[in-house]
């Protein structure tokens, strides 16, 4: 059996274990797209996980170009030759997939593709996604295809595994998901207990210097010190609580998804016009990671409800081996000097223990009428 052009066992055991070297669905599914063109010396490899509803919930392309991509338009239905592969569960290998009858056409921007070789991936009874591979590169015989017997049955190993990889990757997902959950419901409960008894000591208290303060204002005045001090007190625990909770979107999608998810939501809530630019930017570490989202966040808070911005935008770039996060707002803006009073208003002190607590640093720019600047960095892991 040849293996194209990394011919060889070593080749195959390669591809095989960096399929089980990921944890993550989407890194497992780039791996098997890679690994199964590089092997079967395809131009284009794809892999889609069909949904519930006609369409793909995730399809990943290898030998296409980011703005290709972008350019194709939608993802792919379930019909022509990957329905036949869905439905079906069997292989697929043409000599052009233009001329079979259950070819439906591509958008205008898609490439061109002739040979094909198609396999579900299968975990047991249930075909959970569609490998594909199209124009090989090899001398073709006049009307034949360039893929073999022998591509196929390799693919069909390649496939074999991929379902393992993927299904391994799908149950570290959901243990991941219940382990968040249950500490998010321990931490629910914790706090529940925590605040609850400090506000009812607070509801006590309150009522002891209403009654007092008529008859014993000096009494009343001792009691509503003590209100003070419970009242600090919750605020303290509901803070720890809330810094201890790392917001899920993270763990799931990462910071810069997690930041365009957020703005979008922003721009359409909103009358002003927020938006979102991020380049080269890697995972960092997790603390890292939440410090910038948060202050990404009350910068966006302070811009919106409280700078009247028309324009708000956000930008995450590449710094070294970390990153700048930037929010720049067209808004009232405010005197910088005045540290004590705009700087707490506006959450200046917290911003800025957040990026320190991180290794990071926090500037900000600002004069009245001139819109405001706040600027983060981190120095990544």
């Amino acid at each position: 059996m040849s293996y194209g052009p990394r011919s060889g066992l070593a080749a195959v055991s390669s591809a095989l274990l960096a399929m089980s070297r990921h944890l993550e669905v989407r890194d497992v599914l780039k791996t098997i797209v890679a690994s199964a063109r590089e092997l079967l010396g395809a131009q284009y490899a794809a892999l889609g996980v069909p949904d519930d509803h006609g369409g793909f919930a995730q399809f990943v392309v290898d030998g296409v170009s980011d703005e290709q991509w972008r350019a194709i338009g939608p993802l792919p239905r379930q019909h022509g030759i990957l329905a036949a592969m869905l439905h079906e569960a069997r292989a697929e290998r043409l000599a052009d997939v233009r001329e079979d009858p259950r070819f439906e056409g591509w958008p205008s921007a898609h490439p061109e593709m002739s040979d094909f070789l198609g396999l579900p991936i299968r975990d047991g009874d249930e075909v959970i996604g569609a490998l594909f591979l199209a124009n090989k590169d090899c001398p073709k015989p006049d009307g034949g295809c360039g893929f073999t017997e022998d591509d196929e049955e390799l693919l069909s190993i390649l496939a074999q595994h991929a379902a393992i990889a993927l299904t391994n990757a799908r149950l570290y997902e959901r243990s991941r998901e219940l382990t968040i959950a249950e500490e998010r419901s321990r931490l629910a409960h914790e706090l529940h207990d925590a605040v609850s008894q400090k506000l009812f000591s607070l509801r006590l208290t309150a009522q002891a210097a209403t009654a007092l303060v008529d008859r014993d204002p000096s009494r009343a005045k001792g009691e509503l010190q003590q209100v003070a001090q419970l009242a600090a007190e919750a605020a303290d625990e509901l803070r720890a609580a809330v810094v201890e909770l790392r917001p899920a979107a993270l763990d799931e999608d990462g910071l810069v998804a997690t930041l365009r998810t957020q703005v979008h939501v922003l721009d359409r809530a909103h009358t002003a016009h927020v938006t979102f630019r991020s380049q080269g930017v890697r995972a960092l570490p997790a603390a890292q990671e939440e410090a910038l989202l948060r202050v990404a966040q009350e910068a966006l808070h302070n811009a919106l409800r409280h700078a009247d911005a028309t324009r708000v935008d956000v930008t995450l770039d590449k710094h070294g081996q970390g990153a700048v996060l930037r929010v720049t707002d067209d808004g009232r803006g405010f005197d910088t000097r005045v540290v004590r009073r705009a700087g707490r208003h506006l959450g200046l002190v917290s911003m800025r223990d957040r990026a320190s607590g991180v290794g990071g640093a926090l500037t900000v720019e600002s004069a009245p009428g001139k819109g405001t600047v706040i600027e983060m960095e981190v120095p990544g892991g």
